[in-house]
């Protein structure tokens, strides 16, 4: 997988789920942005659930996923509170 970053590159997917040449974003707890950015993320799911018919498996799924990553909001919020929150950055070998 290609990350924006190569001081991640050490995240890796073991089981090789995620194709070498696919792109993949990761937003940190400490990212001042990040919790706003999957605010939006939740909205979309739940919008393109709202038009799908009740008993779709696609619908419960977005549903599935808006509950999963409001707790990564909740979570990252905490930890913002606890720790602290900065202006997102990018290493300097960014890709």
């Amino acid at each position: 997988m290609k990350h924006a970053r190569s001081d991640y590159d050490h995240i890796q997917d073991p089981t090789g789920k995620i194709p070498e040449d696919e792109p993949v974003m990761m937003f940190r707890g400490q990212d001042v942005f990040a919790p706003v950015a999957l605010e939006a993320y939740v909205a979309m799911c739940e919008a393109m659930a709202s038009t799908m018919p009740l008993d779709s498996p696609a619908r419960q799924n977005l549903r599935d996923m808006a509950v999963t990553v409001r707790v990564h909001i909740n979570r990252m919020h905490r930890w913002q509170a606890e720790h602290k929150a900065k202006m997102p950055d990018l290493s300097p070998t960014a890709k």
